[in-house]
């Protein structure tokens, strides 16, 4: 019998200074922004009200502002940014399809924070590894 490998490494990569750095401050931006419009959405902002109306009901913007408030929180905390920046990528597909299908507006907002959080997934890429 055979056995299979794995070419994925079960070991962190090496970064630089200067990439850990930017990683960082991509995340603490990014956690900034979802504080902020996580916040929004939970207080009842009278423009997160009437959006959500035309997406599904207030129950959807407090299932939103708790994603991502939760991911924002998770983006701080090194064994969980990849986590929090996962639970980001479908959020972000979602936001981007609202704003191109129902709301209407410019999906740029949202599409660059879906390139943010997908770099961010990217980079700790080898945090979803299981060690064998």
């Amino acid at each position: 019998m055979s056995t299979l490998t794995s070419s994925v490494s079960a070991t962190p990569f090496r970064r630089g200074r200067v990439a850990l750095a930017l990683l960082w401050l991509t995340q603490i931006a990014l956690a900034g922004m979802f504080f902020f419009a996580g916040g929004l959405k939970l207080s009842g902002a009278p423009e997160m009200v009437a959006t959500f109306e035309l997406l599904g009901g207030q129950w959807f913007r407090y299932l939103t502002g708790l994603i991502e408030v939760g991911a924002a929180f998770a983006l701080l905390l090194p064994r969980l940014a990849v986590f929090g920046a996962l639970l980001l990528v479908p959020t972000m597909i979602g936001a981007v399809a609202a704003h191109l299908f129902v709301v209407g507006g410019s999906a740029v907002a949202p599409l660059v924070l879906l390139l943010a959080a997908s770099g961010i997934v990217w980079a700790r890429r080898d945090q979803l590894v299981v060690p064998r």
